[in-house]
């Protein structure tokens, strides 16, 4: 399980997290909604340990990680898709995938896994292309695919669908689908789409000004309660 308790955290003098708490399982997709600027993006990043917290704690399966970098994070088995996608836009798709291995044994890390390219067939005609040069779906693509390359047993997306095309939505979802469906993965999904977070999640919560404003599972999402805080 991977579990948040209480967690503040303060940019300068703002106090931008107030006490959050929250808990998934693997095999479950916990959704993490609210409008701009609620501090979604601040959260997950506190939970990969790319910013400090004030207060609270994070556990990973009973194991505080609060005071892990975020490298000693990806080794215990957290990964992480940014917002912006964070691609090495000139290394080729490749050297991106490879670099998604970091953490891995070297010998494990030498063989970029078959399956991401079942996942993103994509990938495989653009091995040597820069990852610069891909269009943005591709981009996004690339780096889920690099983060399931660091065989995590929990995944964290931020906002996956943003700027992106239709038809890589679908994909987007689909694998987010699957992933969820092979029970082995616990999945945080911060998302403003609300069709496409409810479509997946078993359990949500919802963010504003820093606090948990609604939290359950999936099939309450729907209440004007909970839709008062999103832009649906």
């Amino acid at each position: 399980m991977l579990e948040v308790k209480e967690l503040h955290q303060h940019y300068g003098s703002s106090h931008t997290l107030r006490g959050i708490s929250l808990q998934v399982k693997k095999g479950e997709c916990l959704a993490l909604l609210g409008r701009n600027g609620v501090g979604k993006t601040t959260l997950l990043k506190c939970l990969m340990g790319v910013l400090p917290v004030t207060k609270g704690d994070v556990f990973l399966e009973g194991n505080k990680v609060t005071s892990f970098a975020p490298h000693q994070r990806a080794k215990a088995g957290m990964a992480y898709v940014p917002q912006g996608r964070d691609i090495f836009a000139r290394l080729t798709v490749e050297e991106n995938l490879l670099m998604g291995m970091a953490n891995l044994p070297s010998k494990r890390a030498q063989t970029i896994k078959p399956e991401v390219f079942e996942l993103f067939p994509i990938l495989k005609e653009m091995l040597q292309r820069r990852g610069g040069d891909l269009s943005g779906g591709q981009q996004q693509q690339l780096a889920i695919a690099r983060a399931l390359l660091a065989e995590p047993s929990y995944i964290i997306f931020d906002e996956p669908t943003e700027g992106i095309q239709p038809s890589i939505i679908k994909d987007i979802g689909r694998v987010i689908g699957m992933l969820r469906q092979r029970g082995d993965m616990g999945i945080i999904l911060c998302e403003q789409y609300f069709d496409f977070a409810r479509e997946l999640a078993d359990q949500f919560i919802v963010l504003s000004r820093g606090e948990v404003v609604a939290a359950g599972a999936q099939d309450i999402m729907d209440t004007d309660d909970v839709k008062k805080h999103l832009a649906v």
